[in-house]
């Protein structure tokens, strides 16, 4: 199993291209299953999941096409759809559960295995189910498996409200709904970039979708969709991963395709810590301040607030901030797996239920440490570029389902990075 080998280097200095959102374009891709017609994602990024899902939906019927290293994305569903979306597959990865809403939008049916993903905490499917079910499908679970039928084959429309504003549910209503017969009213919706790009491409398919970024979204449904093409919007995580990389180590570095709006309660702790932001023409252009960073506390709460997935390499800034900080995860119950491995670094840091008080200390120490899920892995390479000595970071497969070339990115603005392959 490949590990990744950091060694502290001093200040960064250059640029980062900052690739089209994983969670995006995982959205996005089985929105071809709405239409018969061409859908093409330029601007995709060359990861894992995205290959993981290219499987999924080839397994289900759908052409799809690698183009230009893999930026571009070209499909087609245009022949015979095979409605069940098998465990081997769908094991890998969380959002194999967005061809559910597609599925039974176009062929009235579906069987979708349980998903996967990150040992994170508890994502259960019920939210989805509940709304599809007040849509007219019958669900049940049977051997691992939902098993959907719209009722008389099709899809109805429904205001449905949501206990909380999940993500993958607001995806999965919004693409069930475009093809459903009437008005489709969501509800406590989900606020995220990723869902204004899904919008953004559903009417340019020919979907009519209002509301989305904010908490009320209308969908009319249409008889049919068509063909689009559509860029996928910047990866606000990768971004603010990278944003990090020159407040944790020094130096300055511009992130290209970055903007604000896409990570704006992030910017604004980054600001408190003492950290530069500055929008250019190509991007964001990110330096440490003079002196120590400061300790600053986040909680993590839905988009447009500090987003979970950025809360391990925060908390990695944290550790050598000058002061106390508090961190209070409130999305994912099991998401400070990372903690121990970070005081394997002689980092200091109590975790008490959904908070973890971190104590700066003035350095860390390069250590063995061990990847427990995708955003650990980052914020563990990013403590090491700050580290005295060598960082060895182990069980890094989580690393190639959200980051694409991250070793290359990092070296080109002066890190001291590699992979090791497993032997």
């Amino acid at each position: 199993m490949d590990s990744i080998l950091v060694t502290g280097n001093g200040p960064l200095s250059g640029t980062i291209p900052i690739a089209g959102a994983k969670n995006a374009c995982l959205t996005l891709m089985p929105a071809t299953l709405l239409s018969d017609e061409p859908l093409t994602l330029t601007n995709a990024p060359g990861l894992s999941d995205i290959r993981t899902m290219t499987q999924l939906l080839q397994s289900l019927g759908a052409e799809v096409t690698s183009l230009q290293d893999g930026k571009v994305l070209a499909m087609s569903c245009h022949g015979a759809i095979n409605s069940r979306a098998e465990y081997d597959i769908v094991r890998k990865m969380r959002a194999s559960n967005l061809v559910l809403g597609p599925l039974l939008a176009r062929e009235g049916h579906a069987e979708v295995s349980l998903p996967g993903g990150c040992a994170i905490g508890a994502r259960p499917m019920d939210i989805h189910t509940s709304g599809l079910q007040q849509m007219g499908a019958e669900i049940e679970l049977r051997d691992g498996y939902l098993h959907a039928k719209a009722d008389g084959g099709h899809l109805k429309g429904a205001v449905i409200d949501f206990p909380f504003a999940s993500v993958g549910a607001t995806e999965n209503i919004m693409m069930a709904a475009t093809l459903a017969k009437g008005t489709t009213v969501i509800n406590n919706a989900a606020r995220e970039p990723e869902i204004v790009d899904l919008a953004t491409c559903l009417r340019k398919m020919g979907a009519q979708i209002d509301g989305d970024g904010t908490s009320r979204i209308e969908i009319q449904g249409v008889d049919r969709l068509h063909g689009a093409t559509h860029p996928v919007v910047s990866d606000r995580i990768e971004l603010g991963t990278y944003m990090l990389a020159p407040a944790i180590c020094g130096g300055e570095v511009e992130c290209l395709g970055g903007r604000i709006e896409l990570v704006g309660a992030f910017c604004e702790k980054l600001d408190a810590a003492g950290i530069s932001i500055e929008e250019t023409p190509t991007g964001l252009k990110v330096a440490r301040k003079n002196g120590r960073i400061r300790a600053v506390d986040v909680t993590t709460a839905p988009f447009p607030g500090f987003p979970t997935d950025l809360q391990a390499q925060f908390m990695a800034l944290m550790c050598t901030a000058e002061g106390t900080s508090v961190l209070e995860e409130k999305i994912f119950e099991n998401r400070f797996m990372h903690a121990p491995e970070l005081e394997r670094m002689g980092a200091d840091i109590d975790v008490h239920g959904g908070h973890a008080t971190v104590r700066g200390v003035e350095r860390l120490k390069g250590a063995p440490v061990m990847a427990t899920d995708l955003r650990a892995s980052v914020s563990l390479i990013l403590a090491g570029l700050a580290a005295e000595g060598e960082t060895v970071v182990n069980r890094v497969y989580h690393l190639d389902r959200g980051y694409e070339r991250v070793e290359e990115k990092l070296r080109n603005v002066g890190a001291k990075i590699e992979r090791v392959k497993s032997q």
